[in-house]
């Protein structure tokens, strides 16, 4: 009788262990993509690796690697609301055009600048990145102050309409970040411009 006992003993004790080596510690859920796109993610643990590649496919964390789980959208949305509700948005990129030698904006660019205020007025805390370029007319000097005059032109619109000082950043590149690669002294429409990076 007291090998029996063992022997169920040590059944048990295994079963035991076995559930607590598997004891779940954490989830990871693949979200869809905010654009629509086909995503995937791979998770891998020591024990193994588990393919996500349908929205809302789900993976358990274990000891002996990820378990493929069950989700939904509903479900994430009751155990994660709250989490993803605090998440920042993600940031945009906008880009105005000036007049040829002048810190002056294009007629489009003046009508395009209030879709940039409208994302930056959607953000609580918004941080803006403002870099001003140019083409290659002019020297290196020249160029240098001239972006720099056209992202301050973009900081003191953005300051009339109440976005507070301390969350833009202004920086000139001059020439240097060409969108179309051209010969010094070479006019481009296209790389008169600053780039408006919201976060």
């Amino acid at each position: 009788m007291n090998r029996r006992w063992h022997a169920i003993a040590s059944l048990l004790l295994a079963a035991l262990l076995a559930a607590c080596a598997s004891k779940p510690q954490g989830t990871v859920v693949l979200l869809p993509d905010s654009d629509g796109r086909d995503t995937a993610l791979q998770v891998r643990q020591a024990g193994g690796e588990l393919l996500l590649d349908k929205p809302y496919a789900a993976a358990q964390l274990t000891d002996r690697g990820p378990v493929a789980a069950s989700s939904s959208a509903e479900q994430v949305q009751a155990r994660f609301g709250a989490a993803l509700a605090a998440r920042p948005l993600p940031p945009q990129q906008f880009t105005l055009y000036f007049v040829e030698g002048k810190d002056e904006f294009t007629d489009e660019s003046k009508r395009a600048f209030d879709s940039v205020f409208g994302e930056i007025a959607r953000r609580p805390v918004p941080d803006v990145l403002v870099i001003g370029h140019t083409d290659k007319v002019g020297t290196d000097v020249f160029n240098d102050a001239l972006s720099r005059q056209r992202a301050e032109v973009v900081r003191r619109a953005l300051l009339a309409r109440g976005i507070a000082p301390d969350n833009i950043v202004v920086v000139g590149r001059g020439k240097r970040e060409p969108v179309v690669p051209t010969a010094d002294g070479v006019a481009e429409a296209r790389n008169r411009r600053v780039e408006i990076l919201v976060r």
